[in-house]
């Protein structure tokens, strides 16, 4: 991913299992934080949620997002990335979230009865590493 140093890449590849700390606007103008899987597709930063959720609602409302990737051997290492949505899809969305499922615990998603899954890609537009 470009404007990422290459000494920080092991963050986004698939055997590290780092969490991201995806802050998102409520409507009320304060922060929300979650703690999302995640990928990349060496453009965007890539995640999942279920239609609805507030990060969800959030998202769609106020597209600008910040995240933070911390190295889980090493939590005062991390990437801090500033960005925006770039699209959101439900195409696509349940094989991601199995793909993200095998990540990070090595078995498929059980994606309940009526639950919607959703794929969001995002933007990085600042990058800070630590």
């Amino acid at each position: 991913m470009k404007n990422i140093p290459a000494e920080y890449h092991d963050l986004l590849r698939d055997e590290h299992k780092a969490l991201a700390y995806l802050a998102t606007v409520m409507d009320n103008g304060t922060p929300q934080v979650t703690p999302v899987w995640f990928n990349t597709n060496g453009e965007y930063i890539l995640i999942n949620t279920a239609e609805g959720r507030v990060k969800d609602r959030n998202m769609q409302a106020r597209p600008h997002v910040a995240l933070c990737i911390a190295d889980p051997g090493d939590p005062y290492r991390y990437l801090q990335i500033r960005g925006k949505v770039a699209a959101r899809t439900t195409e696509g969305a349940d094989a991601h979230i199995n793909t993200l499922a095998h990540k990070y615990t090595g078995q498929d998603w059980n994606i309940p009865a009526g639950e919607k899954r959703v794929l969001y890609k995002i933007s990085p537009e600042k990058i800070n590493a630590h």
